[in-house]
């Protein structure tokens, strides 16, 4: 008979419900929220397992894709679907969660999500770390400009390349001042630098993919990613 599983996922435990296809219960238990153990849990079950069951959290992509080479068919729910599903139940548990969750893959009640491959999920994982940098690169500039202006020295608007000129020109007029300037336009220079190597290992990526080459045939794109690296805002 064939078998489904529900995991419900925190960050250190896993809920674990197997049912069969009438909905009876067959194993209930927890395990560690790692590939390695859940694995392990239901590896018994392997060849009578139809269907696993999980709901989108920030550990399912790394979840469902072991579980998925390990040769398990899974499923990953959208979570406010889930939830609606879910609040109906008598009791909010973990337990309670995981058996909802196996109830949702033996009705075919659950609306499936995309689940990223792993290397989009690196680069996704890159460029959100690039656009925090950027951030607080930009933090530390405005920080800069506001800590100056204070004592009556304006770096204006000029262009970032020349910004540390600016700034040590305007601190050989208050050189009092270098003591709090200066760690802070060392860190931003330094942040400068790895943005550059940065954005320079993104373009060697963006180049080798066939559909970032096909985006910059279109007239303006190109132009306008360029100011977004450049300037680190996006148009």
């Amino acid at each position: 008979m064939a078998l489904f599983v529900g995991l419900d996922v925190s960050l250190k435990t896993t809920s674990i419900c197997v049912v069969e296809a009438d909905g009876s219960p067959v194993w209930e238990g927890k395990a560690e929220s790692e590939p390695t153990t859940l694995i392990k849990a239901i590896t018994r079950w392997r060849e009578q397992i139809a269907l696993v069951g999980i709901e989108a959290c920030p550990l399912s992509d790394w979840l469902y894709g072991a579980l998925v080479e390990c040769g398990f068919r899974m499923v990953c729910i959208e979570t406010r679907h889930a939830q609606r599903f879910l609040s109906s139940r008598p009791n909010k548990t973990d337990r309670s969660d995981a058996r909802g969750i196996a109830d949702m893959m033996r009705l075919g009640h659950y609306r499936p999500v995309h689940v990223k491959s792993k290397a989009s999920q690196i680069l996704r994982t890159t460029l959100i770390a690039r656009r925090k940098f950027v951030d607080h690169m930009l933090a530390i500039e405005d920080s800069i400009r506001g800590l100056l202006k204070v004592h009556g020295l304006k770096p204006g608007l000029i262009h970032r390349a020349r910004f540390a000129a600016k700034v040590e020109a305007l601190l050989s007029e208050a050189p009092e001042l270098r003591m709090a300037i200066e760690p802070l336009l060392e860190v931003r220079n330094a942040m400068r630098v790895k943005k550059a190597l940065l954005d320079r290992q993104l373009s060697q990526v963006a180049r080798k993919d066939e559909i970032c080459k096909r985006l910059m045939t279109i007239s303006g794109v190109l132009g306008r990613l360029r100011t977004e690296a450049r300037t680190g805002q996006k148009q």
